[in-house]
């Protein structure tokens, strides 16, 4: 290991008026929901919506003339090939970047945007990154790697550099690990500067490699990767972050694809952020009081990337919305003759529940003879208004049930 402190003061001079100092503000929804003072760190509003650009310039601006010459390669989920792909355009240079097969539209259009080239290949990260260092080594391209390099881990380091500068007595910073990179430098360099802070880390449970490797303080590897957190899948243990990761982080913890998506949800309702799953894992473990050792204390907590795709995100308001009692889905069993439908719907407008989508099923071989169901989706304010709705149609003489 030979990132340092001073290492990253360099980095951090190289990028200076390259990257945004992004805003790190208090959170007052969220302290109160956590019972601690939350501060939240918006890398999210980078210029390449992500922290990944820090490191990715550090190292471009390291390279010598002749590596600059004949381009560069990188294996990116997204966040990290936006990041390659702008610095290489502010140095002039080649940049051809490898994404996965099934990475979302809106992060291949940044990359090419930047005027990168993308090839798409593989089913993850990992399989994408094989491809890349032989394509690399095929055209003399020297390797963006995301994580497991020294002058990356150094610029990642600079998002530690600035909390401290505004804030100096952080009790616990709370970092998304997927590689590892961003947590090693920020660790690295919180460490260095106050060696009694807490760093912790926050992975997905459908990536589980280096959370296993810390908890096993050795190396251990995943067959798969499965989560909406695309930014921290990587399936592989990094034997250089977990390094990094053992000496200098002081917990490790993971969260599911569902607390992910209320923590994306909740950011976007009360903190008005666009946050993807990747970014969003810090505040996941907030929310979900898997952190009851920071109550009370001052946390830093990284929204490492915004890059989010929006069907996704439309999906999780979606059930967010279901979820907490906000909408719901009803099939009603009717007689199926004129004025039935009109009925309901004369019920449901005394009841104040908005109708936002409604279907007719006369076909459907569950029915009766004569009989018709409604499937109807209602905009709803609580669960107690769900129950009351639910109760005046049983009354009614209706036959109906909820569905999810």
């Amino acid at each position: 290991m030979s990132v340092t402190i001073d290492e990253i003061y360099e980095a951090q001079k190289r990028i200076n008026g390259v990257v945004v100092q992004t805003p790190f503000a208090f959170a007052p929804y969220l302290s109160k929901t956590a019972d601690c003072f939350v501060y939240l760190k918006k890398e999210n509003l980078q210029v390449t919506g992500a922290f990944k650009i820090r490191g990715a310039y550090n190292k471009i601006a390291s390279l010598s003339n002749k590596q600059r010459e004949a381009g560069v390669v990188a294996a990116s989920a997204g966040n990290h090939a936006q990041g390659v792909a702008f610095s290489a355009q502010k140095f002039g240079i080649k940049a051809i970047i490898v994404m996965p097969e099934a990475t979302p539209l809106n992060k291949i259009e940044g990359v090419k945007y930047f005027g990168a080239k993308v090839i798409l290949k593989g089913s993850n990260y990992d399989e994408a990154y094989v491809y890349a260092l032989e394509y690399g080594a095929l055209h003399n391209l020297t390797l963006i790697h995301p994580f497991e390099d020294d002058k990356v881990i150094s610029g990642q380091g600079t998002v530690a550099l600035e909390m401290l500068s505004d804030i100096d007595d952080l009790d616990a910073i709370v970092v998304p690990v997927g590689g590892g990179g961003l947590i090693s430098g920020i660790a690295v360099a919180a460490k260095s500067l106050k060696p009694s802070i807490q760093v912790i880390g926050v992975g997905a449970k459908g990536a589980p490699a280096l959370k296993n490797s810390f908890d096993a303080k050795e190396c251990h590897n995943s067959l798969n990767v499965r989560t909406i957190a695309d930014g921290i899948a990587v399936r592989d243990c990094s034997e250089i972050t977990l390094n990094y990761i053992l000496k200098y982080v002081d917990k490790f913890i993971s969260v599911d694809d569902a607390e992910i998506a209320s923590a994306i949800l909740y950011l976007l309702e009360r903190q008005k952020l666009v946050v993807e799953g990747a970014g969003a894992v810090g505040v996941a473990a907030l929310m979900h009081d898997e952190l009851p050792e920071l109550k009370g204390k001052k946390v830093a907590v990284v929204l490492s990337g915004g890059n989010m795709d929006v069907t996704l995100l439309s999906v999780i308001i979606e059930k967010g919305l279901i979820k907490s009692s906000r909408k719901m889905k009803l099939v009603v069993t009717l007689v199926d003759r004129p004025g039935s439908l009109m009925k309901l719907s004369a019920i449901l407008k005394e009841l104040d529940a908005n109708i936002v989508h409604i279907a007719y099923d006369r076909t459907s071989i569950s029915l009766e003879y004569g009989d018709a169901n409604v499937i109807v989706h209602l905009e709803t304010k609580g669960i107690k208004h769900q129950q009351l709705i639910m109760d005046v149609l049983q009354t009614s003489g209706y036959l109906s049930q909820s569905v999810v």
